[in-house]
């Protein structure tokens, strides 16, 4: 059986040539190119990745092209009514829309009285921070009716709830107690930001109820 070589011969001349079978050639010719500085100007990992993706991307393309009746122009008109369905489906169902939040309590820490509610509120309003000052300022106006016994203590009541039940002794504000309800929720909840008139609405609210005069309810049988 024939066995490959490599014949070396001597610079000089004068000694023999040098056979080496062919295995030890090609070990020794591959740790020869496994030198860096044979692979300085390799392309790096992340253009081999890149590559390789376009190449599995054109043969998904080339694949669909002969599928598809009509060739790449049958693919291209394909394409294009996958995207009319997808705006048309848009235009019809709008954006997508998170759930709405279930309402939580109005009170999430320790009973604190309604000056100490407003104090919390006029600190966070002198340093900007409109949000939180607009949930310190309900939670006082709403301690202030528990404290004057128009609204029943109760933990676990919501922002709606107090404006529900508040605007039956003060029917005269029912609309603006409601509105702050609702700027409560959408601050503490809904992920809206407040801004100084928001704070100064619900402020005056807060002012005008601490001294407004409850309605006085109708004894049962009176006339009405």
């Amino acid at each position: 059986m024939l066995r490959a070589s490599v014949r070396l011969t001597s610079a000089g001349g004068d000694e023999p040539p040098v056979t080496i079978p062919r295995d030890p050639a090609r070990e020794a010719a591959e740790r020869e190119l496994s030198k860096p500085a044979y692979h300085e100007n390799d392309p790096s990992w992340f253009v081999r990745a890149l590559n390789k993706f376009w190449e599995w991307v054109d043969k998904l393309f080339s694949a669909a092209s002969d599928a598809t009746p009509g060739g790449t122009l049958g693919l291209v008109v394909i394409l294009i009514a996958v995207v009319a369905v997808a705006i048309a489906l848009w235009w019809r169902l709008g954006t997508p829309r998170r759930s709405p939040v279930p309402a939580a309590p109005l009170f999430d820490d320790r009973p604190r009285s309604a000056a100490e509610h407003r104090a919390a509120a006029e600190a966070h309003a002198a340093q900007g921070h409109w949000n939180q000052a607009v949930q310190e300022r309900m939670r006082a106006l709403v301690r202030s009716l528990e404290e004057r016994a128009l609204l029943d203590p109760r933990p676990g009541r919501t922002a709606d709830e107090a404006a529900s039940e508040a605007a039956r002794p003060l029917p005269g504000h029912a609309d603006r107690l409601h509105a702050a309800a609702r700027d409560f929720d959408d601050v503490a909840y809904g992920g809206r930001t407040a801004t100084p008139d928001t704070y100064q609405r619900l402020a005056a609210l807060d002012t005008e109820v601490e001294s407004a005069t409850p309605a006085l309810a109708a004894a049962p049988g009176a006339p009405r």
